[in-house]
């Protein structure tokens, strides 16, 4: 079959990444006439390729003059060990009257210009000093998707504190699992928040969290939803706007701080545990989103940036990072079906949308809804649509280019938490194949194991891991001062190699498929089967709305289960199971067949919108779930506990 989308020669020629192949065959006396020719480059010459990445990008800072030590050690390669920088700095290079921000939250709308952004920067920052705030020192922030969290996250980084944030439809033990560990001294805080046409008052859940968090010296509090108890001040609490009156008409002063400095503090998803807090350094994040942005997603001066992300989820800090591009962030908060599916695509030709980046879920939740954004938006500024979150199904691809837009660089990319990035990605100046994320990205030598650690060829299945360092590895956990938890994390399965955890296969075009997280793995009579091979079969029948597979141990051995959730008025009968079962033999193997097929009313996620196949598995063996906090719904989960359909 021919590519669902190939580049015109004039964005190919325009393109940041024909750029850089340009500046790299100059610095490298290398000719590079594909992509493939310039990943190649970045994988075995590292050194030369992380330099000229800073230098293309302008990375502000002194480099020094070793690029990475220890490269053959993983865990243990230091980048850039000489080198000093300041993140909100380079984040913040742009000035001007042009817009930095443009935010939509659910009928509300505002802007904020460079200067502007600068600005309160300034005074935030100013402020902490004056609390005392020193690097190292935690910021942390329960707060939706506002341009004030942007102030306050590159606030932070600029006097050299360490951020992190929830968002706020975190339950109260959802925070404290998070933010007591790592014991902020300032936490930032709106009073609400609005979803789905309903205003929420977090102002109650807050006072908990402060009672519970000593470390905590002064909550800001900002006014966004007006709820009634708003003006209801907490013990060492000030608005946001006396705040940055504390700080005066400053301007930003951005410590030099080392490479490796502590930047972020991200969260696992905690769905069997207390959520582990992976430490993120200044310079790794930078110069891989900055190599992200520019070269896989062609980010240029003046594009317009969106991704629906809250701040729980490690696309946000991504999105941050565009205005390092000297791009204008996108916000949206709230529902993206409220008032109906169409409000992204019309926020993108309102405010001329550039990247336009979503999950797979929120396409396949379009594509169920029947609607058509090709005929109903204009979307004529829309150059890229990026996916991510759970593999993207291969109709999926084929709604985007027959639904959406027909000529629009589609990239469904992949990384993770782990590393605030990508370990595959987009590639603007290569075709776009139907169900293929499109290649391994720059500076990531990605393979796929099999059980023993040995490579497999291309279109055999196995484990998805790296064998080169690289910038964003996290500096570590916090409070694993031996390294043990990092270590056992991603190291154990192969010594020297990190093991991502994704079920994955290269393809002949050397892009990558992943079938879904490899310790979700269905097994049964020894054939391991990826739990987004069976998704892509379900989710094409009409009546479904969406599904969740997993394993159930039986008769020593183990059997696939499938639950659906159904549209309304829907009842899983023998003639849906049959159809049902039909579409994945026919399409996938007899091996896929789901032993049982159960409806449910509701699938149990993470706060980020991922479901929890290990949750569930864990429910139907009769286990206890160790964190519910972390789920979105953990009412859900009742629904799957002593099922009689699993009984026999």
């Amino acid at each position: 079959m021919p590519p669902l989308w190939e580049p015109s020669a004039e964005r190919v020629a325009n393109a940041r990444m024909t750029a850089f192949m340009r500046h790299a065959s100059a610095a490298s006396g290398r000719s590079f006439t594909s992509y493939d020719d310039l990943h190649r480059y970045s994988i075995e010459q590292p050194a030369d390729f992380w330099r000229e990445v800073w230098k293309f990008c302008g990375i502000r800072g002194g480099m020094g003059h070793r690029i990475v030590d220890d490269l053959d050690k993983m865990p243990g390669a230091r980048f850039f060990p000489d080198a000093h920088l300041n993140f909100a700095e380079n984040v913040l290079r742009r000035r001007g009257a042009e817009p930095a921000i443009v935010f939509s939250g659910e009928g509300r709308r505002r802007t904020m210009t460079h200067e502007e952004l600068y600005a309160d920067v300034g005074r935030f920052g100013a402020a902490l000093r004056k609390q005392g705030i020193r690097p190292g020192d935690r910021v942390a922030a329960y707060m939706p998707n506002l341009p004030e969290t942007i102030v306050a996250v590159l606030g932070a980084a600029s006097v050299g504190a360490v951020w992190s944030s929830c968002s706020p439809d975190f339950g109260v033990q959802g925070v404290l699992d998070r933010f007591g560990q790592i014991e902020p001294r300032v936490l930032v805080a709106a009073d609400g928040y609005f979803f789905g046409g309903k205003r929420f008052d977090v102002m109650p859940r807050l006072a908990e969290v402060v009672r519970a968090l000593p470390s905590v010296e002064q909550t800001i509090i900002v006014p966004y939803a007006g709820t009634d108890s708003g003006d209801t001040m907490l013990p060492r609490s000030t608005s946001w706007m006396e705040w940055l009156a504390r700080g005066g008409g400053a301007a930003p002063e951005f410590d030099q701080l080392p490479f490796n400095h502590p930047l972020y503090i991200l969260y696992s998803s905690g769905t069997t545990g207390v959520p582990k807090c992976i430490l993120h350094g200044a310079g790794g994040t930078l110069i891989q989103h900055l190599k992200e942005h520019q070269l896989h997603c062609d980010i240029k001066p003046g594009d317009r940036v969106f991704y629906f992300t809250t701040c729980g989820w490690m696309m946000w800090n991504w999105l941050v990072t565009a205005l390092a591009s000297e791009a204008t962030l996108l916000l949206y908060d709230g529902s993206p079906f409220h008032p109906d599916g169409n409000v992204l695509f019309d926020f993108a030709d309102d405010a001329g949308m550039t990247l336009f980046g979503t999950s797979a879920k929120f396409l396949d939740a379009v594509n169920k809804a029947g609607l058509t954004p090709r005929h109903t938006h204009r979307l004529d500024s829309v150059r890229i649509m990026t996916s991510t979150g759970s593999p993207l199904a291969a109709e999926s691809f084929d709604f985007v280019y027959t639904q959406i837009k027909p000529d629009i660089h589609l990239a469904s990319i992949s990384g993770g938490t782990d590393i605030v990035s990508c370990f595959v990605g987009g590639v603007p100046i290569a075709p776009v194949w139907r169900g293929e994320i499109q290649a391994r990205a720059l500076g990531m030598r990605v393979e796929v194991f099999d059980e023993k650690g040995q490579l497999v060829p291309a279109g055999e299945k196995g484990e998805l891991v790296c064998t080169l360092p690289f910038p964003s590895m996290p500096l570590g956990f916090w409070n694993d001062p031996d390294g043990r938890k990092y270590h056992a994390a991603y190291f154990d399965k192969f010594p020297g190699v990190w093991r991502h955890g994704d079920y994955a296969a290269l393809t002949e075009h050397n892009g990558v498929i992943i079938y879904g997280r490899s310790d979700a793995v269905l097994n049964p009579g020894g054939v391991r089967i990826g739990t987004a091979e069976i998704y892509r079969q379900v989710e094409q029948i009409d009546d479904v709305i969406e599904s969740l597979v997993i394993g159930q141990h039986w008769e020593r051995d183990e059997r696939i289960v499938l639950f659906v959730r159904l549209k309304d008025g829907v009842t899983l009968t023998p003639a849906l199971e049959e159809r049902i079962r039909r579409r994945i033999r026919d399409n996938a193997s007899p091996r896929h067949v789901p032993a049982r097929i159960v409806q449910v009313t509701e699938i149990p996620r993470t706060k980020s919108g991922k479901i929890v196949e290990l949750a569930v598995r864990d429910v139907v063996h009769g286990r206890e779930i160790q964190n519910k906090e972390a789920l979105a719904n953990p009412e859900a989960l009742d629904q799957f506990r002593h099922r009689v359909e699993l009984q026999s």
